[in-house]
């Protein structure tokens, strides 16, 4: 992509009305724009992010056995009235009647209507289990919201579900998704640690919540700090085999959100010198909830005994949207976003220092059509900018790699690479600089962005 023909509106200054990092920086890298409280517009930059974000996300769900469908944003009030849900939601829900008087809702979450999803087509045991999962907009209406994508109204979310015969089946269902958590956040290059927490409105009686330790998070949260140690489960798990040897080794540290906060029993079992008591990002939650609501949908399949039995159901969330601005929390520095490649909007930026001399323009335009050719995404910074505002553009928007060709390197032949999280610097050849940035992105040609 050519600077010249994007749009990306960057900020020198930090804007008034943002609270937290995330927030300024993106807004001044030009990745969002607020519309209207808590609701935002993606810019290409930020767009560029959240669709390598989704596809993440969708490899480990399908690499778990999860389906994907689309369902759609409003819903039938009457489907929550059956649940018992929909006067017991709260201001949060947005209650819409159409032309016809109907009563709908601009859905904050699916379990109603993906449970009339399953009751519709599913009724035998023989069908089981069944997870099935979406990427969709969901809409609450947060009377405060703040500290912008990280308490919107408006955000994008993975949700899923499964469905089981009995307690035993839920509970598999449920760590092949805690499992799969632990994958998908550690690809983004955050460490999201599974904590005990509150099942809220959602209902059951079991649920984690994965949070980014970071100050600047909404609530207070309490580890043994040796969970942060432990290693992440190889992409060749087998979820069809017994993965409670795994969940066991993350949950026995001691982590929990306040809500379920023990202090006696973080003061007993943690040694002083590994106590965490910090604030976190709450960037995906599981629940397992039983039959609260397919008892009341009677959502039944026939067991193997010919017996008419209520499905045992769970349900996993993550905020697609708001893992952007935790990723930002957890990865920046004075200067600007430090991206990790795996969810980099561009895999380098090339910067012309002096656009339109002949010499450096076609050198440009040689490395930018051999990268590319290479599988690499590249943001050609052709603009006729001074060389500091290049520069400080570049560490604004935080690409992995800087490759960084003017006049002076051309006379000898060099260009420079600049590593964006470390900020070294390298002058090389322009085939050394093409064989370092191509090994640095080898599945790139795997994974073309969208």
């Amino acid at each position: 992509m050519r600077l010249s023909r994007y749009l990306l509106p960057t900020l020198k200054e930090n804007p008034a009305e943002a609270q937290v990092v995330s927030h300024r920086l993106m807004l001044r890298a030009g990745m969002i724009r607020q519309e209207a409280a808590g609701i935002y517009a993606w810019l290409p930059l930020g767009l560029r992010v959240l669709r390598k974000i989704e596809r993440i996300v969708r490899e480990e769900m399908d690499r778990a056995g999860a389906i994907e469908l689309l369902m759609p944003t409003l819903q039938l009030a009457d489907l929550w009235r059956e649940s018992g849900r929909y006067d017991a939601y709260g201001a949060e829900m947005l209650r819409i009647t159409d032309r016809h008087k109907r009563e709908l809702l601009y859905g904050p979450t699916n379990e109603e209507m993906v449970t009339e999803i399953f009751r519709s087509y599913v009724s035998s045991w023989r069908s089981l289990p069944l997870n099935l999962y979406q990427v969709q907009w969901k809409f609450r209406d947060e009377q405060r919201p703040r500290f912008g994508l990280m308490r919107g109204r408006e955000f994008l979310m993975k949700d899923g579900y499964s469905f089981d015969l009995d307690e035993a089946g839920a509970q598999r269902s449920y760590n092949r998704m805690f499992v799969a958590y632990l994958r998908l956040f550690a690809r983004m290059g955050i460490k999201a640690i599974p904590m005990r927490a509150e099942t809220g409105p959602i209902g059951g009686d079991l649920s984690h919540e994965f949070i980014v330790l970071a100050q600047t998070g909404e609530s207070a949260v309490y580890c043994d700090g040796r969970v942060l140690e432990l290693p992440i489960p190889d992409a060749d798990i087998d979820y069809a085999g017994d993965l409670q040897p795994v969940i066991d080794a993350w949950t026995a540290p001691y982590a929990a959100t306040e809500d379920v906060h023990d202090t006696a029993r973080f003061e007993r079992d943690v040694t002083p010198g590994h106590r965490v008591h910090t604030r976190g990002i709450e960037v995906g939650q599981i629940f397992y909830f039983g039959t609260r609501y397919s008892v009341p949908m009677k959502a039944n399949v026939t067991g193997a005994d010919g017996m008419n039995v209520p499905i045992h159901g769970g349900c996993y969330g993550v905020g697609v949207s708001r893992l952007l601005g935790a990723i930002i929390e957890a990865s920046h520095d004075e200067h600007g976003i430090v991206w990790p490649a795996s969810v980099t909007p561009f895999a380098l930026g090339l910067v012309n220092l002096k656009s339109g001399d002949v010499r450096t323009d076609e050198a440009c335009e040689a490395l930018y059509a051999q990268l590319q050719a290479a599988g690499l995404d590249v943001l050609l910074d052709d603009t006729d900018d001074r060389a500091g505002a290049k520069f400080a553009r570049m560490d604004l928007i935080g690409l992995p790699w800087q490759l960084i060709v003017g006049p002076r390197g051309l006379d000898v032949g060099m260009v420079e690479l600049k590593q964006r999280s470390n900020g070294e610097r390298r002058e090389l050849s322009i085939e050394a600089a093409v064989q370092v940035l191509v090994a640095s992105y080898p599945n790139e040609k795997d994974h073309p962005h969208e």
